[in-house]
């Protein structure tokens, strides 16, 4: 059931490395501060930390007690006081706070803030504003690579996101650069190299002066990973809201998977108890499903329950020497399978539950409607009957912003009575969303006589630029064009099926969207690998407006062994869904290829969606 490799699938590179050096390096941090200290630490970097160094490798290098970082005034009475945070305002005023109230309470002690994965100049800029900066020392915990699972590496930094596909913000670029830089530092060069967007541009620029300074020393290295593919997010937005269908997808969009595990509750446990669960390829029953259509996991699991109990049911005929073997070779595993599948089982049963009440039939339907161009007022009449039954308003947007970009646009008289429509149902404070969707390009509202002049077409060039799209509104829409349409056609994303599809032998990479479609980002990734370039492929990159940020660098490669030409590292810049994983999963399969994700987070429509809202949930 689980994809088999093909015999000859290249070995993954052994991403524990990564661990190590990030576990060493905050140690090398803490121990600056000799004694015992008190560590404070950012919620969102907890889950992190956890995987890196739990709770006893802190307490072996003298933290006393753990903090969240939160507005609350700090109860420690440790003499040295050491905060974990992003490099964020609102963070720098909470040290400085602290600080501050210790200076006037005439108290002394030592403070370190340990930035990461790296520190801006703008919060040095804040504590020496507050009057601290001398109080406190400032070092960077570079740890920006997180290995997830054997194939899959996150960056954990969900706000790369709106930082730069919305407000243009740059800074995060570095971080990815430097990333990439560790990387070719540890496995070697990577001898081709392959991007679309302008991020991916400006982190590989970026990258390649990083690697021209130590030139050095990766010279005369092997390749271990023969390729890498920077994409970036706004190439593709529609697989990115469409709802998942494999299992791992699934899991996500119901329970969100955060950091790579997830909490079921008790409606999964049947207990009275909340579980917190490792998605990985060590759990051998999840490694079987993750990637399957929905359809074929309870069927899968039914089977396997089956084998399980013929296993236990051997031990009826057993003389004592059996029963010893058994009871010390297999029993235990029998039972960790079995509480892994009774999990996966209940978490099924959960998902189901929840998909009947919201008709997922019909939200698919609508969803494949609108991808292929059919039905289009049928399916904006779904919208409004969502937004009309307040159904969930993250989910309502991510409608309206299918429907805008498949259709390159909402004509005027559509995105004013959704928008209506929308902020009479879910409230007004929704406005500011709706201007941020636009300035993605996500919601857009078609201009009138929508059809480009070859100026226009000039300045619309000009102000692709997200930076720079201030210009007017006006422009900005012209310039943001989707094409979803003429490129869907181009790259035959949309697979023509006789009869039925099967989902339980898929043919292609559309099985992840139920047959309906081919996610686009990985269609892109496919072409180019098959060509080792971006010829012919010029109508499409014109068409996803990155004529100037599609690039390819065939290093040499003679150093590099047939086996590392079939790894390629996939880099997705403003996150990556489980479903794309699947679907390369898959081609990789077909194709005697092993894909390697590095995301700067994992992400799904309801994520993207929140991104963009100012109405926080």
């Amino acid at each position: 059931m689980a994809f088999p490799h093909r015999p000859d699938a290249p070995e993954l590179p052994d991403f524990s490395m990564l661990k190590r050096l990030a576990r060493d390096q905050l140690i090398y941090l803490l121990e600056q501060l000799p004694g015992k200290k008190d560590l404070f630490i950012e919620a969102d970097l907890m889950s992190p930390l956890d995987r890196i160094a739990n709770v006893s490798i802190l307490k072996q290098h003298e933290v006393d007690k753990l903090y969240k970082v939160d507005n609350k005034p700090a109860l420690s009475s440790s003499e040295q006081l050491c905060f974990l945070v992003r490099p964020r305002i609102k963070n720098m005023r909470y040290i400085a706070s602290l600080v501050n109230a210790d200076k006037l309470a005439g108290r002394t002690r030592k403070y370190k803030v340990i930035f990461s994965p790296q520190k801006f100049y703008a919060c040095e800029m804040v504590l020496e504003e507050e009057g601290i900066y001398g109080d406190v020392s400032c070092d960077e915990w570079a740890f920006s690579l997180l290995p997830l699972d054997v194939d899959l590496l996150s960056m954990e930094l969900p706000e790369f996101f709106r930082d730069y596909f919305l407000e243009g913000d740059q800074r995060w670029i570095n971080t990815v650069a430097q990333a990439l830089h560790l990387l070719s530092t540890l496995y070697g060069p990577f001898p081709n190299c392959y991007g679309i967007g302008r991020c991916a541009k400006m982190a590989y620029e970026l990258w390649r002066n990083l690697e021209e300074e130590e030139d050095g020393e990766t010279k005369g290295r092997r390749p271990e990973i023969g390729h890498i593919f920077l994409l970036d997010r706004d190439v593709d937005f529609v697989t990115a809201l469409c709802s998942q269908v494999v299992y791992e997808g699934l899991v996500d969009d119901t329970f969100r998977i955060k950091c790579g595990s997830v909490d079921f509750g008790p409606e999964v446990t049947s207990s009275d108890k909340s579980l917190k669960v490792l998605l990985n390829a060590e759990d051998k029953v999840f490694n079987e499903i993750r990637n399957e259509h929905f359809s074929n996991v309870f069927g899968f699991l039914s089977q396997k329950a089956r084998n399980l109990q013929a296993q236990y049911d051997r031990r009826r005929g057993m003389d004592i020497k059996q029963m010893k073997n058994f009871v010390s070779q297999e029993l235990k595993g029998l039972k960790q399978e079995h509480r892994l599948l009774s999990l996966h089982i209940g978490a099924c049963e959960s998902i189901m539950k929840k998909k009947t009440k919201q008709d997922f039939q019909e939200l698919i339907k609508t969803e494949h409607a609108l991808l292929e161009g059919f039905n289009i007022r049928e399916s904006t009449s779904y919208i409004e009957e969502h937004i009309d039954r307040q159904v969930s308003p993250i989910e309502s947007l991510r409608l309206m912003c299918l429907l805008s970009i498949t259709e390159n646009g909402l004509i005027p008289k559509d995105y004013r009575s959704l928008k209506t429509q929308y902020l009479q149902s879910y409230g007004p404070e929704h406005l500011l969303t709706f201007s941020n969707l636009r300035r993605a390009g996500l919601l857009t509202e078609q201009a009138p006589g929508d059809t480009l002049t070859a100026m226009e077409s000039k300045v619309s060039k000009l102000v692709t630029d997200k930076a720079a799209g201030k210009i007017t509104d006006a422009f900005s829409s012209l310039a943001k064009r989707s094409n979803f349409r003429a490129i869907s056609k181009k790259l035959n994303l949309i697979p023509r099926v006789d009869g039925e599809y099967d989902l339980k032998v898929p043919r292609d990479m559309a099985y992840v969207f139920s047959g309906a479609y081919v996610p686009l980002s990985c269609r892109i990734i496919e072409q180019v690998l098959e060509r080792r370039s971006w010829q012919g492929l010029d109508e499409v990159v014109r068409l996803l407006n990155c004529s100037d940020f599609a690039f390819t660098d065939m290093t040499k490669e003679d150093k590099a062994s047939s086996e590392s030409l079939r790894l390629i590292l996939v880099v997705f810049l403003g996150g990556c869904t489980f479903s794309e994983i699947s679907a390369l999963r898959f081609l990789g399969r077909e194709k005697g290829y092993r894909f390697i994700f590095l995301t700067t987070a994992v992400t799904n429509s309801a994520r993207l969606m929140e991104a963009m809202s100012e109405v926080k949930a």
